[in-house]
């Protein structure tokens, strides 16, 4: 299947959408919105969160998030940057972010933030275009491991 970004459609305005779109998504979760943030999750989407727990459908991806909005992530501060933004199609992208999460309570069990205390995490979204805005196919997300400290 050929890279659609290779073809002579100008994707540019989708790209700066989808961006748009993230962005929005850090917004949500920097103001403890759970409803927001999960307000373009397709009603089918697929969630895997960093603990690698799947759950499928808008309610419970909404439920969720207010639940760690209200507790553990309660306050914290999120940055993320789209690393690459790859369309399958011109109606699908896939989307690599990188995130970083601070001022958290406390983490998940098995989850490392770095010695800056930093959560570090790489999201995956799968994006597609219904009725000209982006939703959330597939949300997959997982937290990057600290290097182990040299011998």
């Amino acid at each position: 299947m050929p890279d659609v970004q290779t073809q002579s459609r100008d994707l540019s305005h989708e790209t700066a959408a989808i961006e748009a779109f993230v962005a929005g998504l850090t917004d949500a979760w920097n103001r403890g919105d759970a409803k927001t943030f999960s307000a373009r999750f397709a009603a089918d989407g697929s969630f895997t969160n960093v603990l690698g727990i799947v759950a499928y459908g808008r309610e419970i991806f909404e439920l969720r998030h207010a639940e760690i909005f209200s507790t553990i992530y309660k306050g914290s501060v999120l940055q993320q940057s789209v690393g690459k933004l790859r369309f399958i199609r011109p109606d699908v992208a896939v989307v690599d972010v990188d995130a970083a999460v601070s001022g958290y309570r406390r983490l998940p069990p098995g989850v490392q933030a770095g010695s800056d205390g930093i959560l570090r995490a790489k999201l995956q979204l799968v994006l597609t275009r219904e009725d000209d805005e982006w939703w959330i196919a597939a949300f997959h997300n997982v937290d990057v491991k600290p290097l182990p400290p040299p011998p």
